[in-house]
C-alpha cells in the first residue's frame, strides 16, 4: 500500500510539477520541507529546488500544506498576506538544518550543534499558552509567541522536527537508498524500502540490466 500511494504521488508530481513542485509529499511536515529539493531523472538527473523562485514558491508550498497544520495556524495562513523574502530565507535556513539533521538521524550520526540551534530557535516561535481574557467573564484565550502566519508555520514545522528526530518512531526515518535520490521518508510499512515506487522500479531495472550483462 505504501508503495502504491508513493507511486501515485510521484505520477502526480510528474504530471504537474508546478502544483507543489515536489515528487514526494505526505511525509511528516519537516521531511516534506526537506524534500522540496530532489533529483529529477535519477543518477543522471538534475537537482531541482521547488522553492527556488522565492516567496511565491513558499506561498505555493504553504498553501498545499495548509490543511496539515493545526486549525488556528491553517486559518492564519488562509488569510495571510504573501510571504516576503525574509520568510523565504528563514524557511530555506530551516530546510538546510533539517536536511543535515535528517541525514544524521537516518545514518546513526550525531547532530550538528549549529543545525540544532537553528531548529530550536524556530521551534520557540511555536510556543503558545493560555491566559485569562480581560473582561467581566472568566474566559480562556490562547496567546502565541508570534502572530505572523508564515512564522507560525515555520515554528510548527520546527517543533514537529523535534518530535520527529527525538520521538519514539525516529528509527523509522530513512534516506532513500536509490542511487541519485536525496529524498527522506518515514518507513510506515515493513515492505516500503524506497521513497517512491519509481525509485524502487529504477533500482530493480538496474539490477536486471547488470544480471543480463553478466550473463
Amino acid at each position: 500500500m505504501a508503495e502504491s500511494v508513493a507511486e501515485e504521488r510521484e505520477e502526480q508530481g510528474e504530471r504537474d510539477e508546478s502544483w507543489v513542485g515536489v515528487l514526494l509529499t505526505g511525509e511528516p511536515l519537516p521531511l516534506d520541507l526537506v524534500n522540496t529539493t530532489y533529483i529529477k531523472g535519477g543518477v543522471r538527473g538534475r537537482l531541482v529546488d521547488a522553492l527556488a523562485a522565492g516567496p511565491r514558491d513558499l506561498d505555493s508550498w504553504l498553501a498545499a500544506q495548509r490543511h496539515r497544520f493545526t486549525p488556528d495556524v491553517a486559518a492564519a495562513l488562509a488569510g495571510a498576506p504573501p510571504a516576503d523574502p525574509e520568510h523565504h530565507q528563514e524557511f530555506l535556513e530551516l530546510r538546510r538544518a533539517l536536511r543535515s539533521l535528517a541525514g544524521a538521524r537516518a545514518s546513526g550520526g550525531s547532530p550538528d550543534p549549529g543545525e540544532v540551534a537553528v531548529v530550536n530557535t524556530y521551534a520557540r516561535t511555536a510556543a503558545a499558552w493560555p491566559e485569562l481574557a480581560p473582561g467581566p467573564e472568566f474566559r480562556a484565550v490562547v496567546r502565541r509567541a508570534v502572530e505572523d502566519p508564515a512564522r507560525l508555520a515555520l515554528g510548527a514545522v520546527a517543533a514537529a522536527a523535534v518530535e520527529l528526530f527525538a520521538g519514539d518512531g525516529a528509527e523509522r526515518l530513512k534516506a532513500c537508498p536509490a542511487p541519485g535520490c536525496i529524498l527522506y521518508f518515514v518507513r510506515t510499512h515493513a515492505r516500503r524500502s524506497w521513497c517512491t515506487a519509481g525509485c524502487g522500479n529504477r533500482v530493480r531495472v538496474a539490477r536486471h540490466s547488470r544480471r543480463a550483462r553478466a550473463e
